[in-house]
C-alpha cells in the first residue's frame, strides 16, 4: 500500500511535523513507560533493589554504599575546584602587580625622557598611531576618535579586537548536595530505613526454590499487613527507620507518639514522605516526558545530543 502523500509533501518549501520527526533535528519528545521509571524499592543512583538503604529528609532513597560514594566523588570536585580557583586568584594577583611595575616603569621612563630630551614625546598610546605616519594638525584628536573607535568596534577579525579564550573559575559551593533533589545534604542528615518484609511468601519460596533473589522481595505495611506498590504512599519514621503506608501513619503516629513495631517514641516532624514509585500512567506520575536537544540530523553523522532540562 502506497504511504501517505501527507506526510511525504516534498514539493513544500518548509517541512512538515513528519519529515521534521524523520530528521531527528532539534528538540526531540519522547513519552516514557513503567519500564523507564524507578520502582519504590530500588536506589536512586544504582537503580537496582537497594541494600542498606539510607533516606534523606524529602524522601530519597539511596542505598548506603551509593551514597556514600557519591559523597565521596562530590568532596574531590569539590577540593579540585577549590585549588582551581585558589590557582586563578594567584594568578590574577601576580598579573596585576606585574601590570603596576610596568605602568610604574612605564612613568618613570617619560618622565626621565621629558626632563633629559630636548624635545618632549607622547605616551605610548599616541606613539603608537603616529609612528604609521603623519596625521596633520589635528594629529592629537584624530588619534584619540581612532583609538576610541577601535576599543568600542566588534571586529572579532582583527587581531587586537579578537575575544579572548580565558575560563573564569568562579569560588565552587563548599556543601555537598543530594544527587535526586539537589538541595543542601550532608551526610548526618541521612537516616537507615528499614522495610518489612512478607514472609508468608518467603516460606512458600522455601518449597520451591532453596534461595530467593532481592528482585522477588515483597514488603507490607507492619500495622495493616497491605502489600506495598508503587501506587501506594509510604511514610518513614526518622527516628527509628520504620516505614509504614501513609494511611496508617497519618492515623496512628499523631495519636500514640510511638513507632508501631518498637514502641520507640516519636513526634509529627519525624514522619517522612517517601517519593513514590512509577506506575507509567499520566494521572499518578509526575514527569513522563524525556526530552533532547540534537544540533544536527541523525543522518548526517554529526548528531551530537544535548540535554535539555525539563
Amino acid at each position: 500500500m502506497p504511504q501517505r502523500h501527507s506526510k511525504n509533501n516534498n514539493d513544500l518549501a518548509y517541512f512538515t511535523y513528519d519529515e521534521k520527526k524523520k530528521l531527528g533535528y532539534g528538540t526531540q519528545r519522547e513519552r516514557l513507560g513503567k519500564d523507564s521509571i524507578k520502582p519504590f524499592d530500588a536506589c536512586s543512583l544504582c537503580l537496582k533493589p537497594f541494600i542498606d538503604p539510607m533516606c534523606c529528609h524529602k524522601g530519597h532513597v539511596f542505598c548506603k554504599e551509593c551514597i556514600l560514594e557519591c559523597f565521596l566523588a562530590q568532596k574531590k570536585d569539590i577540593q579540585r575546584r577549590l585549588a582551581a580557583h585558589a590557582s586563578q586568584k594567584k594568578q590574577d594577583k601576580d598579573e596585576e602587580e606585574e601590570r603596576l611595575m610596568l605602568q610604574k616603569a612605564r612613568e618613570l621612563d617619560e618622565f626621565d625622557q621629558q626632563n633629559h630630551s630636548a624635545m618632549p614625546r607622547y605616551n605610548d598610546k599616541n606613539q603608537n598611531h603616529d609612528k604609521n605616519g603623519f596625521h596633520g594638525a589635528n594629529s592629537v584628536k584624530t588619534t584619540s576618535f581612532e583609538e576610541e573607535a577601535l576599543r568600542t568596534m566588534k571586529a572579532f577579525w582583527l587581531p587586537s579586537a579578537t575575544p579572548g579564550a580565558s575560563v573564569r573559575v568562579d569560588a565552587p559551593e563548599t556543601h555537598t548536595v543530594c544527587p535526586e533533589g539537589k538541595e543542601k545534604l550532608k551526610l548526618k542528615n541521612l537516616f537507615a530505613i528499614r522495610f518489612t518484609e512478607d514472609n508468608s511468601e518467603e516460606e512458600e519460596n522455601k518449597t520451591k526454590s532453596s534461595s530467593s533473589s532481592s528482585y522477588d522481595k515483597t514488603y507490607i505495611c507492619p500495622s495493616c499487613k497491605v502489600t506495598l506498590t508503587n501506587t501506594m504512599s509510604l511514610v518513614a519514621l526518622s527516628s527509628c527507620g520504620h516505614v509504614f503506608c501513609k494511611k496508617c501513619g497519618e492515623k496512628f503516629m499523631p495519636v500514640d507518639k510511638v513507632c508501631l513495631v518498637c514502641d520507640k517514641p516519636c513526634k509529627d516532624r519525624n514522619l517522612v514522605g517517601l517519593k513514590k514509585g512509577g506506575t507509567g500512567f499520566a494521572e499518578h506520575d509526575d514527569h513522563l516526558e524525556a526530552k533532547g536537544y540534537k544540533h544536527l540530523g541523525s543522518g548526517s553523522g554529526l548528531g551530537l545530543v544535548r540535554p535539555v532540562k525539563t
